[in-house]
């Protein structure tokens, strides 16, 4: 008689371990969204695309779309400059304002609107300059914009960051040695390393933007048609007893939230991939590629 013997599995307790994360995902993430999408179906089609769509709507999407692309592409310039700096440069202070990127992260929402608010006010400290200049900062889609900004800059930089800390450095010194410019060991040898992780960073960014609220709604005016963020909108139909208004449009929000978190997740896969492939052959590359690219002639 043949014994059949169970085969261990690798970590101990996978079954009520899995069992235990589909219940707790369930619980928290999905019977909530489940009860939103079953709430918004009362609503007809058409009720549900006048609601979407209504001209208020319509602005705030542009608004909160518009000023968190806008964001996340400055963060993307300046996240990786100043990843890069806290990298590769040694200064005094550089572990404090390593400390101070989180501070986004540690602040309540509210606080940082507040803070901002006070800074970029007409009579605020750099408010004052500004308006001076004619630039309107506080209370207009540019304040919503600075805040967003604001928010987004530490997922770039702590996206970026580990990579170009993982960089070897002897990288740029072959090249260097093989006649290449600071551009061109840049755009060949740094960029193609770092893209991935910048792009994930610019996503992430991204979506972190569009669906923030408490730093914004202090900084931005609220002003229908001109300065209300989508967030604001759900905010103002659920005190006006618009329980299936606010869930209509927070279910559109849901969507487009949704999107941007399958592309983030596909970006980080790319990114992992990308990165495992350019290790593999970065000596390949710069000793059969970067040499005749360059045209430093063929060393004889």
């Amino acid at each position: 008689m043949a014994v059949v013997f169970k085969q261990k599995s690798i970590l101990p307790g996978f079954g009520l371990a899995l069992g235990y994360t589909v219940f707790y995902l369930c619980a928290i993430v999905l019977i909530p969204l489940a009860a939103m999408f079953l709430k918004a179906s009362a609503l007809t089609w058409h009720q549900f695309w006048h609601v979407v769509s209504s001209p208020r709507a319509v602005a705030s999407y542009r608004l909160s779309f518009g000023a968190s692309l806008i964001a996340a592409l400055i963060n993307l310039v300046f996240g990786v400059l100043v990843a890069w700096v806290l990298v590769r440069y040694n200064f005094p202070g550089r572990r404090l304002f390593d400390s101070m990127v989180d501070l986004p992260f540690a602040l309540p929402t509210a606080v940082a609107g507040i803070a901002l608010t006070t800074v970029y006010a007409p009579n605020g400290l750099l408010g004052r300059p500004l308006e001076s200049i004619g630039i309107h900062a506080a209370y207009t889609p540019l304040g919503v914009t600075i805040a967003l900004t604001f928010i987004g800059l530490p997922f770039v930089v702590r996206t970026v960051q580990p990579v170009l800390e993982d960089l070897d450095k002897e990288l740029e010194e072959a090249a260097a040695s093989l006649g290449a410019g600071r551009w061109q060991t840049f755009t060949r040898v740094l960029l193609p390393t770092i893209l991935p992780a910048a792009i994930t960073g610019f996503a992430m960014s991204f979506g972190r933007a569009v669906g923030e609220y408490g730093s914004v709604i202090f900084i931005a005016g609220n002003m229908p048609m001109r300065t209300e963020i989508t967030p604001l909108l759900i905010i103002t139909r659920l005190q006006e007893y618009d329980y299936t208004g606010a869930t209509a449009i927070a279910v559109a929000m849901l969507v487009v939230s949704f999107i941007f978190l399958l592309l983030i997740n596909l970006l980080q896969v790319w990114s992992g991939s990308r990165r495992g492939i350019g290790s593999a052959k970065d000596s390949e590359h710069l000793t059969a590629g970067l040499k005749p690219a360059w045209g430093k002639g063929d060393g004889k």
